[in-house]
């Protein structure tokens, strides 16, 4: 399958394309994994400055590292741990400009300065998080919340998680 990336334009419009071309690229039939280590791959060529971009998700109550782009990371985080486990309790995007500041972020990349986490909601149960980290402070905004949760959305209806 060919993905055209379209990274000119406005935030906006290039949250539109990626979601578009996750349209086209996850397989409703396909396998879980397989998906995620795709939407991985595909939400790296789309956005800049990032190190690390993937999922981790629900399993026995705490979260497991699924697929990734980047370097090695945690392979477990506890319910309420990190900003992946604060985004997976309050099943909410959490957004940290600086995570050297962040009292309870679990350090994998020592070049990271900022992080998003959005929940991975599929009727009502928390099914796993996307996290994206960035060596630049301040690399997430407004339109990159809004932009990942239209495309986690994408995943949650195209993709076969429990």
């Amino acid at each position: 399958m060919r993905i055209e990336i379209e990274k000119h334009g406005s935030k906006p419009d290039m949250y539109r394309s990626m979601c578009l071309s996750l349209n086209q690229l996850i397989d409703e039939r396909g396998d879980t994994v397989a998906n995620l280590a795709n939407a991985s791959a595909l939400i790296n060529m789309y956005l800049d400055d990032i190190s690390w971009v993937g999922f981790y998700l629900m399993k026995d109550g705490g979260l497991t590292l699924g697929p990734f782009q980047g370097k090695v990371a945690v392979t477990r985080i506890e319910i309420g741990d990190g900003v992946c486990g604060t985004a997976a309790a309050g099943m909410r995007t959490v957004r940290v400009d600086d995570v050297h500041t962040c009292d309870n972020h679990i350090t994998c990349d020592i070049a990271s300065s900022s992080e998003i986490v959005v929940p991975m909601i599929k009727e009502g149960d928390l099914v796993g998080v996307l996290d994206i980290d960035s060596p630049l402070p301040a690399r997430f905004d407004e339109e990159d919340e809004r932009g990942l949760e239209d495309a986690v959305s994408v995943l949650i209806r195209l993709c076969p998680l429990r």
